[in-house]
């Protein structure tokens, strides 16, 4: 992170998102700070211990059985990202 003010976490703690007629809760942790940033060759997401704890709860949320392939969570500034972040979007796609 940088040292930067830091921006007010999410006002919204969980999002519900159906697909498929199956409800998944994506929860942020209280203190959650998460900054995306483009670095051209390479991505750097840096966050705080809320921070990790929040994006691995999506991470799983995602892998959950009977999440339909193309379920995803959009991350941006100021939407669950620190203001100023990259876009960053989590997608479960088919098994290989």
């Amino acid at each position: 992170m940088t040292n930067e003010p830091i921006s007010a976490p999410p006002a919204t703690t969980h999002v519900d998102v159906v697909a498929d007629e199956v409800t998944r809760v994506f929860t942020w942790q209280d203190d959650a700070r998460i900054e995306v940033r483009n670095l051209g060759s390479e991505i750097v997401i840096e966050a705080n211990a809320a921070g990790l704890r929040t994006l691995a709860g999506h991470l799983l949320t995602l892998a959950k059985d009977g999440t339909p392939d193309g379920a995803h969570l959009h991350l941006e500034g100021n939407n669950g990202l620190e203001e100023g972040s990259a876009s960053l979007v989590l997608e479960r796609c088919g098994e290989e």
